[in-house]
């Protein structure tokens, strides 16, 4: 998987600026979704305490941290996208 993402990268310079825009919005989009969600949530669990986490507070929690993690993918390919384009200016 990462030799296809480094031919993917290193074969135009301009499809690897493409893919850091759409990791960068993905980025973006995941972090502001997960702030906006996790602010809601402790808000219903602080209000209604443990029946909120009955009705599904706590999966929806489990959820956020998993989008975390999709955040943190995209911040490491938008990364990944960023070194390679470097690397071609620098060479």
């Amino acid at each position: 998987m990462f030799k296809l993402l480094k031919a993917v990268l290193k074969l135009n310079w301009l499809l690897t600026l493409a893919l850091m825009g759409v990791f960068a919005v993905l980025f973006s989009l995941v972090s502001l979704n997960i702030a906006v969600m996790l602010s809601a949530n402790f808000k219903l669990i602080a209000t209604h305490g443990a029946m909120a986490l009955l009705d599904g507070a706590l999966l929806q929690l489990f959820e956020l941290v998993g989008y975390g993690y999709i955040a943190v993918v995209c911040y490491v390919l938008f990364k990944a996208c960023e070194s390679v384009l470097v690397g071609r200016i620098f060479a």
